[in-house]
């Protein structure tokens, strides 16, 4: 699979990222090493975790993700084929979180314990903390890259003025900065990216990992009715998509799909890779086939007139 700059960085990574958010959650040890070799044998080699994944299920505590990944890093000796995305300050388990300088030392020390690796690279502050300095926060992070430790900083879920601050910060005092954000982008959800990120991402070059790229399976077409989300564990995530707005969006992949004989999520995961801002859409399944299916999106080349047809329908 072809491989793209990233951002300003030395990294090449293929057109979509993997979330590895389903690494000990939807799927267990057997099954997420058979998803990460034919992930790495099909060229999607761009792997994005958490240190807090996945804290949410019943009898974990965090960590699990990585530990997998760590895990299949020492048994099949693939780490340096593999760019690796993890993240700090999400809520752990017991409850912990933040972007105290001491608090992230600790949690990138263990989660280069649990990946069996010597450096991260790419480490993200998962979510901001208004109750650290940025400057505090920023430092400990340059002298983790000095350490070799870590290789490039990026921000996810953070507003887009408070990047701007931390690197301003950084900038003064010769420090890393943040090279890239992930941040909610899909066909439905596009105007907080485009009008308060997307300023900030042009004028500091910043790589754009979106997540959420099927608006929680919305753009799948699998919910067209209420009487679809009944007995939908993604009920409550799916219930706001599901307005004259959606329906639009929705009617309009159809169209575009059944032209390319294509699915509605492959031309949906299509649309925001052809989008030049958009450096690689975070996106995560879990058998051969969904697979498959995201390797045919990349693939996937939509016309000028199609795109357009799908910015017309999802404007907001």
């Amino acid at each position: 699979m072809k491989k793209y700059k990233f951002g300003t960085t030395e990294l090449e990574v293929p057109a979509l990222s993997f979330g590895g958010n389903v690494f000990g959650w939807t799927l267990d040890e057997k099954a997420s090493f058979r998803m990460l070799d034919e992930l790495y044998d099909n060229g999607l080699t761009f792997i994005d975790t958490a240190n807090n994944y996945s804290h949410w299920v019943p009898g974990n505590v965090g960590g699990e993700s990585e530990a997998i990944i760590g895990k299949w890093f020492k048994e099949t000796k693939k780490r340096n084929g593999i760019v690796l995305s993890t993240k700090v300050g999400g809520t752990m388990g017991d409850g912990t979180s933040g972007l105290k300088a001491e608090y992230i030392r600790q949690c990138v020390e263990a989660s280069l314990k649990r990946l069996n690796t010597d450096f991260i690279d790419l480490n993200f502050s998962h979510y901001d903390d208004l109750n650290t300095d940025q400057e505090e926060t920023m430092e400990v992070y340059n002298q983790l890259i000095k350490e070799g430790k870590v290789r490039y900083l990026g921000a996810s879920n953070l507003e887009a003025d408070r990047i701007k601050s931390a690197n301003l910060i950084a900038q003064e005092r010769g420090w890393s900065k943040y090279v890239a954000i992930q941040p909610l982008y899909n066909l439905y959800d596009r105007e907080k990216f485009e009008k308060e990120y997307l300023p900030l991402v042009k004028e500091e070059e910043l790589a754009v990992m979106s997540y959420f790229a099927l608006a929680s399976g919305f753009l799948s077409g699998k919910y067209r009715t209420q009487s679809d989300l009944e007995n939908s564990s993604r009920k409550d995530m799916v219930k706001g998509y599901l307005n004259d707005k959606g329906v639009r969006i929705l009617d309009t992949l159809e169209v575009v799909a059944k032209h390319h004989n294509a699915t509605m999520a492959e031309v949906a995961i299509a649309w925001q890779v052809q989008k030049p801002e958009i450096t690689t859409p975070i996106v995560s399944v879990t058998s051969s086939s969904q697979l498959k299916s995201l390797i045919n999106a990349v693939g996937l080349q939509l016309t000028a007139e199609e795109m357009n047809q799908l910015d017309e329908a999802s404007l907001y």
